[in-house]
């Protein structure tokens, strides 16, 4: 209990100093300082509160002098300052809608250029990526979740096929990234805190060149099989059951070997 509300009340009042000032230096330094803020002085104290340990594979795998799009499944809200510490580049997040009208959070990812989605209005939906593809060819790192949603069991969900049209479109490299740990230490929709280890896994770029250009389900399923391979290796669940066992042995790999397109 005690654990508990030190959480919440060290969450609330740093998010509510700090994003402010954030949101401030966005307008005045632009966006790519306010993620330096995010990253550097935001996500850490939310990560000590919470008794996060972090654990970083692949590191080696983030370029910061080409945009990527950095796809993650993903299992709690602490997945969010793990990834800002643990990716070292100014991505910008492809954010549900519902986070515009969170208190202080919302203002910051708004003036920071992150993008909302709005899943419920596929016409808007659609905007929404295009308007992340337009950042990505402006040279902007991206950072999403294709599930759409937190897991309840840290099982692998399937994954929305319209973000992956977007990296065919602009034909940049997506990196798969796996995280684990996080739905352990806070659950979702759960504030009952169990300090653990928390460790991700950057995989190897997946070339999007190897697709066709209408090809999203085939690259949404070429990413989300090293993620579920990735996940298995960190002793998580991988996907659905039976997913889960035909994607195990093809970490780094994004089809079966006849057919997998190289990684760059």
């Amino acid at each position: 209990m005690l654990r508990k509300l030190f959480c919440m009340f060290i969450a609330g009042a740093w998010t509510a100093i700090l994003f402010p000032f954030a949101a401030l230096t966005a307008l005045v330094m632009g966006g790519d300082a306010s993620v330096w803020i995010a990253r550097r002085l935001w996500s850490p104290v939310l990560l000590w509160a919470g008794g996060a340990r972090l654990v970083v594979h692949g590191a080696e795998n983030v370029d910061p002098k080409r945009p990527t799009i950095y796809v993650s499944n993903h299992q709690s809200t602490l997945d969010i300052p793990a990834h800002f510490v643990t990716v070292p580049v100014a991505f910008r997040y492809v954010a549900k809608s519902q986070l515009k009208w969170v208190p202080f959070i919302g203002q910051y990812l708004w003036v920071a250029g992150h993008v909302f989605v709005n899943r419920s209005n596929r016409q808007a939906a659609i905007t929404s990526l295009q308007r992340a593809g337009q950042k990505i060819r402006n040279g902007t790192n991206i950072f999403l979740y294709p599930e759409g949603t937190r897991s309840p069991d840290g099982r692998i969900l399937p994954f929305k096929k319209g973000p992956f049209a977007v990296a065919l479109e602009a034909r940049v490299p997506v990196v798969p990234v796996t995280i684990e740990g996080t739905g352990s230490i806070m659950p979702k929709n759960s504030w009952n805190i169990v300090p653990g280890p928390v460790h991700v896994k950057i995989g190897k770029p997946i070339d999007t060149t190897a697709f066709a250009v209408n090809d999203r389900e085939g690259l949404a399923r070429a990413v989300r099989n090293v993620i579920i391979a990735q996940s298995l290796e960190l002793g998580g669940k991988g996907g659905d059951p039976e997913d889960a066992v035909a994607a195990a042995g093809h970490e780094g790999t994004s089809q079966p070997a006849s057919s997998a397109p190289k990684t760059s």
